[in-house]
């Protein structure tokens, strides 16, 4: 058995553990570890601190050092306690999944069902979008999310396991293509969470003012199958219980006889309504991530890119 293997046991055997201990707790204790874990990893451990302090100085310029070192820290803490949420909340029934949750905006969702289209639910690292997407299953919403494969099996198994038990059907990255556009067909809503660098195939549009490689897969299905598109947020409200407010935001799809620029325009329009909500509640964004790590091939290179 290889060294990695044993490492992802070990790694698994440490989350179970722990997730025994956590679902054990009262919710309000379990969250504090959580936040506790959360900051931990940010202000001890310092995971991934120097790209959350670039990311954020990138981002907001005109903000204080200061300003930014509270929204990095609150950052980690908000990561903490929602991945502890996201596992309680999976052990809940869907009466309770709904009562700790309000959406807005579900009026052309439902008319898009009914109307045998589906819809493309749009969304980003943002607030709990796993909650976002159980709180319209829990409605009776047929929903699949679309998720890329991890690297320890283990912890896949558990993550697809309690996305299930929140009343998601899940469809691997590699199957999207084939998977999305069979789901569309017969009017489920499908999630996409698309703010991750996208790498040489993503298509380059303007997040925080600097160009992010950008996946094109929501814009290309809208296009093609003719199924609106939303921006979906799922932001944690305040207050010691897990409780959230899912927004549902339609986003503009007109299409010409120019893919590329089609693709380039909506792409461009569900990223900058993202940017606009993390403007908002910075502290619920994952920074952790290296958004703008693909850079044009036209752009100048720089001694440190981010």
């Amino acid at each position: 058995m290889s060294g990695k293997t044993w490492r992802h046991r070990i790694e698994h055997t440490g989350f179970r553990v722990l997730s025994a201990g956590l679902l054990a707790l009262p919710e309000r204790l379990a969250l504090g570890v959580g936040e506790v874990l959360g900051w931990l990893a940010g202000s001890v451990l310092r995971i991934r601190r120097a790209d959350v302090d670039a990311h954020l100085a990138l981002a907001f310029p005109g903000e204080s050092s200061t300003w930014r070192r509270r929204v990095a820290r609150a950052s980690y803490v908000h990561l903490g306690r929602e991945g502890v949420a996201m596992f309680r909340l999976a052990r809940l029934d869907k009466e309770a999944v709904v009562a700790r949750t309000e959406v807005v905006g579900l009026e052309p969702v439902e008319a898009a069902v009914r109307a045998g289209t589906g819809a493309l639910v749009v969304t980003g690292h943002i607030g709990n979008w796993e909650i976002g997407a159980a709180a319209l299953a829990a409605r009776g919403f047929p929903f699949d999310v679309v998720a890329k494969g991890m690297a320890n099996e283990a912890f896949e198994k558990d993550l697809i396991a309690a996305r299930e038990r929140l009343g998601l059907r899940v469809v691997d990255m590699s199957a999207a293509p084939r998977e999305v556009l069979r789901s569309l067909k017969v009017g489920r809503l499908v999630g996409l969470v698309a703010d991750q660098n996208a790498g040489s195939r993503g298509v380059f549009v303007p997040f925080f003012g600097r160009v992010a490689a950008t996946a094109r897969g929501p814009a290309l299905f809208a296009l093609r199958t003719g199924a609106p598109i939303f921006l979906g947020l799922s932001l944690r409200l305040p207050g010691s219980e897990a409780r959230y407010r899912v927004t549902l935001r339609p986003l503009p799809v007109q299409a010409t006889d120019d893919l590329d620029a089609d693709v380039t325009r909506v792409t461009a329009a569900h990223t900058a309504a993202l940017e606009e909500a993390v403007r908002a509640v910075p502290e619920q964004y994952f920074w952790q991530h290296r958004r703008w790590k693909t850079r044009p091939p036209e752009e100048p290179p720089r001694k440190a890119p981010v």
